[in-house]
């Protein structure tokens, strides 16, 4: 999956004005960059998470399969459509409905989801460094640093990319995009390592690996269809019904480049998903996984051993630049982000500053060992303010209300826009927590909720602005 919802750094180049025609670019401009970015580090973990979540074959295979589909659909319908009309980033379409205080507010919580993220991968690449140190790798119900040589091997990590992201991010990011193929091939060699150990020789052998499902690991909630598809659809909500990917279509040449979204859902969301969890499968077969759940313990999830014992050096190498290549962007515009809130730092501070947080957040396991519940939250947070911007494009006229309010009037804070937005994540999110309800289930009514209450609270908010004018 892509952590990233900034995908083009602040370099100064039409970031409050729309993209001149001589800048636009065809759809291949987008097929290797969605390719690469959603098979990175996050996909080690997520795909034998579902493991853990007793997940049956059909409900993974064809809940991914149709869930990746409408994710693909909402990049094509909405996100590049609005994007190829205005062509504004997120951030300065946002202002001019919003205005920039709120807009701050936004990208705080953005640049500090953005760390607990990169938090994550840099989890990840340490439980790669710990297979030659022999390192104890943290279980899937640990919260807490596990041993002092963790503590070091995730601080030198993070270090080391918070150096290169405040100093290097355009030669990193073209680094990425060369080792991109490198990884996608890695999750290939895996899943097909694993399905030879695993002995299957049939498409009803690889379907028995899942089967009917089980029940889920210790501390892990049980995975049917729908919480596959709704989680799988959701997963990078912020991207898309969130918006965030205005900043990537706003160069697109047309609206139909938004169907290049699908090389990263199935070649990421969909085939290293699935290689990634027959990797743990596999691991679940050897003696130690089975002691563990004999023990009713939950084998640990760790990307690195796993890897390592599919393709040996390989997977080392490829599970430590998975992790490195997601979490060097992701403290890029994290700081980025902080700047935007803290104006008298310069952006390296900014970047060292996130890079800091999310090596902190690294020491704790637990990150990366809940990422689907991490990454649920993430997108059911960010994506309602998506329903705002769809509903100040498509359906203002017919609301009778002003576009771009904030830019019209001049004001710093649209008390509609912030209404709507903390009161549809607030209530789905205590209807979440008090009913026990899966996050990913309310992503959608949260936006649906924040789009309509956005037109009710403009009709009256500005309705009393024009009558005091």
């Amino acid at each position: 999956m892509s952590e990233q919802i900034e995908k083009k750094p602040s370099t100064g180049e039409y970031e409050r004005e729309p993209v001149p025609q001589s800048k636009w670019k065809n759809w291949k401009s987008f097929l290797g960059m969605y390719a690469g970015e959603h098979a990175a580090g996050t996909e080690f973990m997520i795909g034998p998470l579902f493991l853990t979540a007793g997940v049956s074959a059909f409900d993974l295979l064809v809940g991914l399969l149709l869930g990746n589909l409408m994710a693909v659909l909402s990049w094509r319908y909405l996100t590049a459509k609005v994007a190829t009309k205005h062509r504004l980033t997120l951030y300065y379409h946002l202002e001019r409905i919003a205005g920039r205080r709120l807009v701050l507010l936004y990208n705080f919580l953005n640049g500090l989801l953005f760390c607990f993220l990169a938090g994550a991968m840099i989890t990840v690449s340490a439980t790669a460094v710990g297979v030659p140190l022999d390192m104890e790798m943290p279980k899937l119900t640990d919260t807490m640093p596990n041993s002092v040589g963790w503590v070091i091997s995730v601080m030198v990590i993070g270090i080391i990319i918070s150096v290169i992201a405040a100093r290097g991010y355009s030669s990193v990011a073209k680094a990425a995009n060369w080792l991109s193929p490198l990884i996608v091939l890695a999750f290939l060699a895996c899943g097909i390592v694993a399905m030879r150990e695993l002995g299957v020789k049939s498409f009803s052998d690889f379907w028995a690996i899942w089967g009917e499902g089980s029940e889920p690991f210790p501390g892990q909630i049980k995975y049917g269809f729908w919480h596959v598809f709704f989680w799988s659809w959701f997963c990078n909500g912020a991207m898309h019904i969130g918006m965030s990917d205005l900043t990537v279509f706003r160069y697109a040449k047309s609206e139909k480049s938004g169907w290049t979204t699908a090389a990263g859902m199935y070649v990421g969301h969909y085939m290293a998903w699935i290689a990634a969890a027959l990797l743990y499968a596999l691991y679940l077969k050897s003696p130690e996984a089975q002691a563990m759940l004999a023990q009713n313990e939950a084998p640990p999830v760790a990307p690195g051993p796993l890897a390592y014992n599919a393709i040996g050096l390989f997977g080392i190498l490829a599970v430590i630049i998975a992790g490195w290549t997601t979490a060097n962007p992701t403290i890029y515009r994290a700081g980025l982000a902080f700047q935007g809130m803290l104006p008298k730092l310069t952006v390296t501070q900014g970047t060292l500053l996130a890079g800091g947080i999310a090596t902190i957040a690294g020491l704790f396991p637990a990150f990366a060992m809940k990422l689907l519940g991490f990454v649920a939250l993430y997108g059911f947070v960010l994506a309602p303010m998506g329903a705002v911007i769809a509903s100040d494009h498509f359906l203002a006229k017919w609301a009778g209300i002003k576009s771009h309010f904030a830019e019209r009037t001049g004001i710093e804070l649209n008390m509609a826009v912030l209404l709507a937005w903390i009161l549809s994540v607030g209530i789905f999110y205590l209807l979440s927590t008090g009913a026990g309800i899966f996050l990913s289930f309310l992503t959608l009514p949260a936006w649906l909720c924040c789009g309509v209450l956005f037109l009710i609270f403009s009709i009256y908010f500005q309705k009393k602005a024009g009558s005091h004018q």
